[in-house]
């Protein structure tokens, strides 16, 4: 408990202590154990000369541990006072109320606590998770705390990356209290880091060719949806990929010819709405053979011809193939097709393309995020990467969650850029599951650069990619 005070005091300090100095800081503190580690940051506070004190939410601490630290702070001279309606009345709220063992709703006195916390306007920061959120499950109750700032003890909980609790976070850091790894369980969840994805790319040959960095082949576009295959490629082509071909409708060839000029064509054959018709399978037939990846079903379209041509490739590419929007909706309710492809998948659906493949409702699967994609992966043998925020990377064995990213990627055109990556990283010869890791961590940097140089609101899917080629840099 002193450790977890002191590093969350420390990263307090780290953080805000020039906002602090001269403000009036409110430490709220249940009767548990997260208690504990508010009443040392109060104390630490105090002795910083820092204007803290202790509001006692509910009762004093009647645990031992708990008890020996609130009796330190105030022997410091740290002032304690029971909640009322101005309690709030402070520059910032330390939120030491619940920590991990919150489940269901808030009973009194808390509920009313929560509810003044959140309309206090006042900086929150909460300790290990705000209270109010279940660590467990990530499920908020009403009036849950919403914190500007979450440090997290030891590691991350579900509460810091399942919707609804994880738009409570605000940002989060995690502090080391010194627990060792060999006491988490086996087949924890893990997130996505720099150094993980920079040691996936190995520094480039000086002899190489473009033969060296693969062959890519995206079977996207439709005349309607044309945008979605030129977003693939010029993602494939700043990923590193060596040759990227374009397997498109004949009408939507000129559409896209005139955005891009590095990538190979395949016009392909269309029928009466423009997208593939079933004669395009004879195209990529040949064109399968040529591939070591393939993204498929960006832009296609959802129709009798398209699933034909999705079924195919599926059954015949030896190559790894990147399934993504049209190209999943085109195997809804046809799982069973997994049994027969002998090449990798990665799936990279967003909620509803998720919930039509498992036949579930979009809240169902936003409440049970990393459940529902490892259970998936593992029932089809396919690496499933479920986008959103905090999107999950899963082979049904291990899984990982992305932190990077933020609200601005939610538009259409981002998740065919992550698809053109996915591919790009393949062709170059990561494995699927290492690939799929990588570009989306990488995408979502994109995502983050790209809105602190314009805005979450006015920044496009381009912005992203005009930042992509330099952010490679950092992984060679």
């Amino acid at each position: 408990m002193l450790k977890a005070g002191t590093a969350c005091f420390n990263s307090i300090i780290d953080k805000y202590e020039s906002e602090l100095s001269g403000a009036r800081v409110a430490v709220f503190c249940g009767n548990g154990k997260n208690a504990g580690d508010g009443f040392v940051i109060a104390r630490l506070l105090w002795s910083r000369g820092i204007n803290a004190k202790i509001v006692l939410c509910d009762k004093a601490p009647s645990i031992d541990e708990p008890l020996m630290y609130y009796n330190h702070a105030l022997s410091s001279g740290v002032k304690v006072e029971s909640f009322t309606s101005g309690s709030a009345n402070a520059y910032s709220i330390i939120d030491c109320i619940f920590g991990i063992g919150f489940h269901g709703e808030a009973r009194a006195p808390f509920d009313t606590v929560f509810k003044a916390v959140n309309e206090s306007g006042a900086k929150v920061i909460a300790i290990d998770t705000p209270s109010g959120t279940d660590a467990t499950t990530g499920k908020a109750c009403e009036n849950a705390v919403k914190a500007d700032y979450t440090i997290a003890i030891s590691t991350l909980k579900y509460a810091h990356i399942q919707p609804p609790s994880n738009a409570l976070c605000g940002e989060i850091s995690v502090v080391d209290i010194g627990i060792s790894e060999d006491c988490y369980d086996e087949g924890y969840i893990e997130t996505i880091d720099f150094d993980e994805v920079k040691s996936c790319f190995a520094p480039r040959d000086k002899n190489a060719n473009k033969g060296t960095f693969g062959h890519q082949l995206n079977i996207c576009s439709s005349y309607k949806m044309f945008g979605a295959g030129v977003i693939a490629t010029k993602a494939a082509l700043r990923s590193g990929a060596g040759l990227v071909k374009l397997m498109l409708p004949e009408s939507a060839y000129p559409l896209a010819a005139s955005h891009l000029v590095q990538p190979l064509f395949e016009p392909s054959p269309e029928n009466e709405e423009k997208t593939f018709s079933k004669q395009a399978i004879d195209i990529a037939k040949e064109q399968l053979e040529w591939s070591n990846s393939v993204v498929l079903g960006c832009g296609i379209g959802v129709n009798e011809d398209t699933k034909a041509l999705c079924e195919y490739v599926l059954k015949n590419s030896k190559a790894p193939v990147i399934l993504d929007a049209d190209g999943i909706n085109c195997i809804n309710g046809r799982i069973s097709i997994f049994k027969e492809i002998k090449a990798p998948v990665v799936l990279t659906p967003h909620p509803l393309e998720m919930a039509r493949l498992v036949s579930k409702s979009i809240a169902e699967i936003q409440e049970n995020r990393i459940k529902t994609a490892k259970a998936f992966a593992k029932e089809t043998g396919a690496i499933l990467v479920l986008k959103g925020a905090n999107t999950v990377v899963t082979n049904g064995d291990k899984v990982f969650v992305n932190l990077t990213g933020n609200p601005s990627m939610a538009m259409g055109g981002t998740g065919d850029m992550l698809s053109g990556m996915i591919g790009a990283f393949v062709a170059q010869g990561l494995n699927p599951f290492d690939a799929a890791k990588c570009a989306v961590y990488i995408h979502g940097k994109c995502g983050d650069e790209a809105a602190k140089k314009l805005s979450q609101r006015g920044m496009l899917v381009f912005d992203m990619m005009d930042r992509l080629g330099v952010l490679m840099s950092q992984f060679e």
